[in-house]
């Protein structure tokens, strides 16, 4: 094994969901990647321990220095461990002061990421994003003076990001308001009673009605559009889609006036894109897409937190990974 190739971290993003494990080399490169379905709320058992072994136990094994930290769900009250929110302004120091240590039912030990509070009138919370946040920051050092970080998905994020920390954020659950419309709402039932197409003329069609007015006055729209033969039903989700994301785009680019900082979108690459262009049609047109973020940002806290293995030791019964 060349030193190019040497581990010096696990790092774990596990969420509601799915949990995904890295093991990082030098520079926070990637070595390896594992993924199971096995979120918080999926975990066999419900044996946190358990699953951190089966999933990364072998590692553990090989390199008995190596250090591990975890971020996401994982440190929420339905998580292993609950670790406290830290407060904005957060900076990687702030995030680093709030690590929790836990037994991680091998003998050592796994380091747990806080979530961040904004302590506002209408307060709220982020647990898993900063890792992502921090790791973009990582990844686009020019990003640490200004910028303004959006994170599209189930309930996506728009972080401001000033002088190395997170000043604000806000959140909007169009993701999760896109399924509960689609599977349990008769806006979503006709199209799926049949097959859907993918349309970015009526996607277009409903970032232009949302950018017009607030969309709990027009939600309404597609059904009637579809039973007045407005339009298709195959593409009646693509404009319910447009709806919602133009929604959140009108509420979130208004609250910024005319002065919009960098935006860099971060996740999904496909989400990202269908963002990318519905802030093209809103006339934001300076907007990066970072997919992988997540592992750059366990290197850089636990970096900053000097856990970081120097000379992880070997296992002499094993000379390489797979």
């Amino acid at each position: 094994m060349s030193d190019f190739d040497t581990p010096y971290l696990i790092g774990l993003d596990w969420g509601t969901s799915s949990l995904r494990a890295y093991l990082l080399g030098e520079g926070g490169r990637v070595l390896q990647t594992r993924a199971e379905p096995w979120g918080i709320l999926h975990v066999p058992d419900g044996n946190f321990p358990r699953a951190f072994a089966t999933l990364v136990g072998d590692w553990r094994t090989r390199w008995p220095d190596l250090p591990a930290i975890a971020a996401g769900m994982i440190g929420s009250a339905q998580g292993w461990q609950e670790v406290p929110y830290v407060e904005c302004p957060a900076d990687a120091a702030r995030l680093v002061s709030g690590l929790q240590r836990i037994a991680s039912g091998d003998g050592r030990f796994l380091y747990l990421v806080p979530g961040v509070l904004d302590g506002s009138p209408l307060p709220n919370v982020l647990r898993g994003e900063e890792t992502q946040l921090f790791g973009a920051l990582q990844l686009l050092p020019e990003l640490a003076a200004e910028a303004l970080l959006v994170l599209p998905g189930t309930h996506s994020k728009w972080v401001t990001v000033t002088d190395s920390a997170i000043r604000h954020f806000a959140t909007y659950m169009t993701g999760e308001l896109f399924a509960v419309l689609r599977d349990h709402s008769i806006l979503g039932r006709p199209a799926r009673e049949q097959d859907s197409r993918a349309s970015p003329a009526a996607f277009v069609r409903g970032l232009d009605v949302a950018r017009e007015k607030p969309v709990a006055g027009s939600l309404f729209s597609t059904r009637s559009l579809v039973l007045t033969r407005r339009l298709a039903v195959e593409e009646s989700l693509d404009y319910l889609s447009g709806l919602l994301i133009g929604e959140e785009l009108r509420c979130a680019l208004d609250t910024l006036g005319n002065a919009c900082p960098p935006l860099v979108l971060i996740g999904d690459g496909v989400l990202c894109q269908r963002y990318r262009e519905a802030l093209l049609h809103f006339g934001v047109d300076n907007v990066r897409i970072l997919e992988q973020a997540g592992s750059a940002g366990l290197w850089r806290i636990a970096s900053d937190a000097g856990l970081l293995a120097t000379t992880p030791s070997v296992s002499p019964r094993s000379a390489n990974y797979a």
